[in-house]
């Protein structure tokens, strides 16, 4: 529960930056959509296209955060205890915290992936699609249920370093910060943005990438739509904007990915802290 509420809450109020990021990184936009930089792109949905567009799709987050979000974190707490993250020994832990990520976000992702790609589909220019039902149903008719995976093997290459490196910093922040591992707001809330900051730097290729393979079906370039592997989006990015197009958006990415993970992990950790008081509670209760 707490997983669910820490992923609606992140993706529901970052999800404006989110579409921007998406519209940036699109390969071959159309006329009038072709942006310079955030505040350029802002501005220009919002005179062209309406504010209202800037939440475009974003019910597909919604749907899909919560469920994904429940079992990202439990599988980090499950596999972190099992590796030892947990134990009463004093000492510091990053392989724990690594390997649970990791794990972590194999698992959430195989359950988020469909989403994203619904969301991708309907936040580009011109999306027609009226809901995220409509959206799904077109895709499965016109591309088939590989569509909606096209994209998880990218998304596992880019994730997997990305949460192993954001919970390894996080938990390493944490432990500098707050030795005693006591609820405290400001803790996770630095710790969690410096943490979404430096992963989310560190794997923005793979996401221009990945957003290439997910919204290929909107592409009016024939080899675009065919492209089917990590290998062969990254040459057509190669080719049409050089280096440079492998950090396209970067600043967006940043700016969405360090407070949504600060807005994940005290979200999540409050909630958390909110379960565990109330259970103990409870236990005294009956106890009594």
């Amino acid at each position: 529960m707490a997983g669910a509420f820490a992923g609606i809450a992140e993706h529901t109020v970052m999800y404006p930056v989110d579409l921007m990021k998406t519209r940036m990184q699109v390969i071959n936009p159309s006329s009038g959509t072709i942006y310079t930089g955030i505040s350029n792109a802002l501005s220009t949905i919002s005179r062209l296209e309406g504010i209202r567009t800037l939440w475009r799709g974003m019910s597909s987050v919604v749907v899909g955060a919560g469920p994904a979000h429940a079992v990202y974190f439990g599988t980090y707490e499950v596999v972190k205890d099992l590796a030892g993250g947990n134990a009463q020994d004093g000492k510091h832990h990053p392989l724990a915290a690594a390997s649970s990520g990791a794990c972590a976000t194999i698992a959430s992702d195989a359950l988020m992936n469909p989403f994203d790609v619904i969301k991708q589909r309907m936040q580009v220019h011109g999306s027609t699609y009226p809901t995220i039902w409509n959206c799904a149903r077109t895709i499965f008719r016109t591309e088939g249920l590989s569509a909606f995976y096209v994209s998880y093997p990218t998304t596992l290459t880019m994730t997997v370093p990305f949460t192993a490196f954001q919970f390894m910093a996080y938990e390493s922040f944490s432990k500098v910060m707050n030795p005693s591992k006591a609820y405290d707001p400001m803790t996770h809330c630095v710790a969690g943005g410096l943490a979404g900051a430096f992963a989310a730097g560190f794997t923005t290729p793979l996401d221009v990438i990945k957003t290439l393979l997910q919204t290929r079906g909107l592409s009016q370039d024939k080899e675009i739509r065919g492209v089917s592997g990590l290998m062969g989006a990254a040459r057509i990015i190669k080719r049409e904007y050089g280096w440079s197009g492998f950090f396209r958006g970067w600043r967006p990415r940043i700016i969405t990915t360090m407070p949504s993970t600060a807005i994940c992990w005290s979200s999540y950790e409050m909630a958390k802290a909110y379960f565990r008081r109330t259970l103990r509670e409870g236990e005294a209760a009956r106890a009594l």
